[in-house]
């Protein structure tokens, strides 16, 4: 019987702030969809130690690099829009060296929301950090109101998530502001919007296993569709295992 694989997450930080002591944090449809897909979630704090980190990485099997805050432009040599809300600079930095090394290693990966935004940034890609203003005609990618926001998209249908929704369009639960702009020659677009908005990518190669979603199948207002996309995940490192473990035979 195939072991359930080792998946690791990174997660949230708050700074200490009056009185209060600094702590890690991540929403439970995070852990949840990945236990109940059949992995094992791994939560990983944002180490200073890039040891630690390397150490740690060699017992995972794969990653989902999860939502969260804006990524500060100025650490890719842009402006900081007014609009842009940074998340704590230690998660940023520990994010940062975590994508490179997942890149690294070609590491089996699910990135969703700034995850998505990040390794395509790690990859030689770039974002648009304002969509009102960066693509004016873009539909709302965010309701501040309400955190369950969903609009709809266009899958490929030669893809992870056309295996997973079919042809045709599709409804998701979306919360962002920024988005890909440039992407990076490594992925291919496998969703978007109908107002052009990259909302799915995956790996052009091989032998590197990546689906990214803009979008939040995690979410409580997620579809049973949605989370199919946590199974495939994890249906498609455990193919891949057994590949490895017939060609070690």
């Amino acid at each position: 019987m195939m072991k359930r694989p080792f998946i690791g997450l990174n997660c949230d930080y708050r700074g200490p702030n009056q009185g209060t002591p600094a702590y890690c944090y991540l929403a439970a449809g995070y852990f949840d969809s990945i236990a109940n897909a059949g992995g094992i979630p791994i939560i990983l704090p944002p180490m200073i130690d890039p040891e630690n980190l390397s150490t740690l990485l060699d017992t995972l099997d794969g990653f989902v690099l999860v939502g969260g805050g804006d990524l500060d432009p100025r650490n890719d040599g842009y402006m900081l829009h007014s609009s842009v809300r940074p998340m704590e600079a230690r998660r940023e930095e520990f994010d940062r060296r975590l994508a490179q090394e997942i890149s690294n290693r070609r590491m089996s990966l699910m990135a969703i929301g700034v995850g998505m935004q990040l390794i395509n940034i790690v990859e030689g890609g770039n974002l648009f950090y304002h969509l009102p203003i960066d693509m004016p005609n873009a539909i709302p990618h965010k309701d501040p109101h309400d955190p369950n926001h969903r609009h709809s998209l266009v899958v490929e249908s030669d893809s992870i998530l056309g295996r997973v929704y079919g042809e045709g369009e599709i409804r998701v639960t979306s919360r962002h502001h920024m988005a890909i702009d440039r992407l990076a020659d490594s992925f291919k677009v496998t969703a978007r919007c109908q107002d052009g908005v990259i909302e799915g990518i995956e790996s052009r190669d091989d032998d590197w296993f990546v689906v990214g979603c803009q979008f939040h199948p995690e979410s409580p207002a997620a579809s049973a569709l949605d989370i199919r996309i946590f199974e495939e995940f994890i249906e498609g490192i455990s193919a891949r295992t057994g590949q490895m473990q017939l060609s070690a035979a």
